[in-house]
């Protein structure tokens, strides 16, 4: 117990961090990776608390929240190419 505890404290940080760097960064392409960043750090927490609780239903909000994700970062990469391949 006490490594999930870290592992979500590491997370936490990581969240604040990326937060940051997204708040201000000097691109968009900054602003989108912190953007990621973010979105899957708050995958790992729900993961982690998930397993700290037992609980089994977490992990379908997992499966589809980490889809949603992976569809945003592929649009939004798409959008600051401005659809050049």
């Amino acid at each position: 117990m006490i490594g999930l505890d870290v592992a979500i404290v590491v997370l936490v940080a990581v969240a604040l961090a990326a937060t940051i760097r997204m708040l201000q960064g000097p691109s968009n392409a900054d602003r989108a990776v912190a953007a990621d960043l973010l979105m899957f750090s708050v995958l790992g927490l729900i993961a982690l608390i998930g397993v700290r609780s037992g609980s089994i239903a977490t992990f379908d909000l997992l499966l589809i929240a980490s889809l949603v994700g992976f569809l945003s970062a592929l649009s939004l990469a798409r959008a600051l190419t401005r659809g050049r391949r």
